[in-house]
C-alpha cells in the first residue's frame, strides 16, 4: 500500500492519514478494526498523522456483503461525520481494507469534504467486484 501510494500520490500534498471507522459497538465485538490498523501501518511509513478520530460512523449500518450497488449506497448515505477542527484546509489519505462498490469511501469522503477537508485520496488493501 505505501508503495502504491508513493507511485500514484501527490503525497507532499497529503498532511493527514485517517482509516474508515467502524460503528464502536461493532469495533467492540470485532475487537478490532482492519481500516484502522493499516492506516496506523501506512501513516508510519510515510511519515504523516494518523488521525483515528477526524471521522466516524454516527450509525449502525448493514453489513455491505449482501447488497447490490444502488442499496450500498443508500446503506452508507449519511452514516459519516467528520470532526472539521481535525479535517478543515487538509488534504487526507483515506485508508480502507476492502473497496467493492466505492459507496463507503464516497460516504467518507463527502463527509470530510462537508467538514471543510480540501482533498481525499483513498487507498485500499483490496479491491472486490459486485457479482
Amino acid at each position: 500500500m505505501v508503495a502504491t501510494a508513493q507511485r500514484s500520490l501527490p503525497l507532499e500534498e497529503v498532511s493527514a492519514v485517517l482509516p474508515v471507522p467502524l460503528h464502536w459497538l461493532k469495533r467492540h465485538l470485532r475487537g478490532t478494526n482492519p481500516s484502522e490498523e493499516l492506516a496506523t501501518i501506512v501513516a508510519q511509513s510515510l511519515k504523516k498523522p494518523c488521525l483515528t478520530h477526524a471521522l466516524r460512523r454516527r450509525r449502525w449500518t448493514r453489513t455491505q456483503t449482501q447488497l447490490g450497488w444502488r442499496q450500498r449506497t443508500r446503506n452508507v448515505q449519511q452514516a459519516f461525520v467528520a470532526r472539521e477542527r481535525f479535517v478543515r484546509d487538509r488534504t487526507l489519505l483515506l485508508i480502507d481494507d476492502v473497496l467493492t462498490s466505492g459507496a463507503t469511501a464516497e460516504a467518507c469522503a463527502h463527509a470530510l469534504t462537508q467538514a471543510g477537508a480540501r482533498r481525499v485520496f483513498v487507498l485500499t488493501a483490496a479491491r472486490t467486484t459486485l457479482e
